[in-house]
C-alpha cells in the first residue's frame, strides 16, 4: 500500500543555487506579497496630508512586505502535511521535499522579525504592532481553524485587511473612522474572491482535509448566498470615502460602478454555482482592487 510520507521524513536534496533562491522565492508568495504591500501603500497615500515622505514610505513598504512574506512562509510549513495531498500545492518545496521545515522555519521567523523591526524602529510602534496582530492572526488562528471550520475564510479575512490600516497609522500614528473604512473595504472585497476560489479547489481542500464552505456546501446554495451578501455589504462601505471626505465625487460614481459590477458576478455565480461562474467572480475580484485604486488616484489628480 502506497502512503504519502511525511515532509519531514524526505530528506533534502542538493539543489543548484539558482533553484534554492527560486524555492525560498516561492515560499514567500510573491503575488500575495505585492497585494499586501500594495494595500499597505494605499492606506499611506490617502493619510498624507502635507508633506510627503518618501523615506518613510520605503519603510513602510519594506516592513509590511517582510511581514507578509513571514507570514506566508511560516503558513506552508504548518500545512506542509495538508499540501502534499492537494494537486495545486503538492510542488511546492516543502511537501515535495526541496526544502527542510526547519530551514524554512527559520527563513519565515526571520523575515516576520526583520519586518516587525522595520516598523518598530524607523516607522512606528503603532504600525509595529497592526503588524504583529497581522501576523499573528494570519499564522496562529487563520492557518489553524482551515482544518477546523469553515469560518476560517471570514476570520482570515481580519488579517488580510489590516495592511492598508498600517498604511494609514504610519502617517498618522493613529487609527480614526478613514482607517477602519480602509480596513472594511479590504476585508469585505477579500470573501467573494476567496469563496470563488474555495469552489473552485473544493476537491483538492476536501483532500486535503480543510473544511472550507463549498466543500460543506456542495450545491453551493450557501456559498453562493454568501458571496452576494458580502459583496452587497463592501458597495456602502466602499463609498465612505467619500462620505467622510478623503475622496470627491469621481471616486464615489466609480466606486459605486465597480462595487455593483462585482456584486452583479457574486450574483451571476450564486445563479448558476458552475466553475465558469466562480471563476468569473475571481477575475472580478482581481480586476476591482487595481480598478479601485486607479479611481482613487484619477480622483486625487482631478481633485
Amino acid at each position: 500500500m502506497n502512503t504519502i510520507p511525511s515532509a519531514d521524513s524526505v530528506e533534502e536534496p542538493s539543489l543548484p543555487i539558482s533553484a534554492r533562491l527560486a524555492d525560498f522565492w516561492e515560499m514567500t508568495k510573491p503575488g500575495i506579497t505585492v497585494m499586501v504591500t500594495l494595500t499597505a501603500g494605499l492606506g499611506f497615500l490617502l493619510a498624507e496630508q502635507d508633506r510627503f515622505s518618501f523615506l518613510l514610505l520605503v519603510h513602510t513598504l519594506l516592513g509590511t512586505a517582510l511581514i507578509s512574506a513571514g507570514a506566508s512562509v511560516l503558513n506552508q510549513v504548518l500545512e506542509r502535511d495538508a499540501d502534499a495531498l492537494m494537486q495545486r500545492t503538492a510542488n511546492r518545496p516543502l511537501p515535495a521535499g526541496r526544502m527542510n521545515p526547519d530551514v524554512a522555519l527559520s527563513f519565515g521567523v526571520v523575515l516576520a522579525i526583520l519586518g516587525l523591526v522595520e516598523l518598530a524602529v524607523a516607522v512606528n510602534l503603532l504600525t509595529a504592532l497592526l503588524g504583529a496582530l497581522a501576523l499573528a492572526g494570519y499564522v496562529f488562528v487563520y492557518t489553524p481553524l482551515k482544518r477546523i471550520s469553515s469560518l476560517a475564510t471570514v476570520i482570515g479575512a481580519i488579517p488580510g485587511a489590516i495592511p492598508p490600516m498600517m498604511g494609514w497609522s504610519a502617517v498618522r500614528n493613529e487609527l480614526d473612522a478613514a482607517a477602519w473604512v480602509l480596513f472594511g473595504i479590504l476585508f469585505f472585497w477579500q470573501l467573494p474572491h476567496f469563496l470563488a476560489i474555495a469552489w473552485l479547489c473544493r476537491e483538492d481542500y476536501a483532500r486535503g482535509g480543510f473544511p472550507m464552505l463549498p466543500v460543506l456546501d456542495p450545491e453551493g446554495v450557501r456559498t453562493g448566498r454568501q458571496a452576494i451578501l458580502y459583496g452587497a455589504a463592501l458597495v456602502p462601505v466602499s463609498l465612505l470615502p467619500s462620505l467622510l471626505g478623503l475622496m470627491g465625487t469621481v471616486y464615489f460614481v466609480g466606486a459605486l460602478a465597480f462595487g455593483l459590477t462585482y456584486l452583479g458576478f457574486a450574483f451571476a455565480f450564486a445563479q448558476v454555482r458552475s466553475n465558469p461562474g466562480a471563476r468569473r467572480l475571481m477575475f472580478a475580484s482581481l480586476l476591482y482592487f487595481p480598478a479601485l485604486l486607479l479611481i482613487m488616484l484619477l480622483d486625487r489628480v482631478v481633485s
